[in-house]
């Protein structure tokens, strides 16, 4: 299994999948299974730091990491781990 993790407090962090349309954060680690899937999130942006602001889940995950938008199944949504935004958004 491989992951990248930001050291960061882990209160308050869950998987992209369990947030909701309009919900912000950081994005904390990337936990998945394959190697190939946490590359292809390193490449497209979604890397330890990066905030994140959901759009929809339902029926993908829609997400703004930084400047991208993304559409991800939701199996790599769960991979995904994001904490709270520190101070001002």
């Amino acid at each position: 299994m491989s992951s990248v993790r930001l050291v960061f407090s882990s209160d308050g962090v869950r998987a992209l999948s369990a947030m909701r349309a309009g919900d912000r954060g950081v994005v904390v680690a990337i936990e998945a299974r394959e190697n190939g899937r946490v590359d292809r999130l390193l490449s497209l942006g979604v890397t330890p730091g990066a905030r994140v602001t959901v759009l929809q889940m339902f029926p993908g995950v829609v997400f703004q990491c930084d400047q991208t938008e993304l559409a991800v199944e939701r199996g790599v949504a769960d991979a995904i781990l994001i904490g709270p935004v520190e101070g001002r958004s």
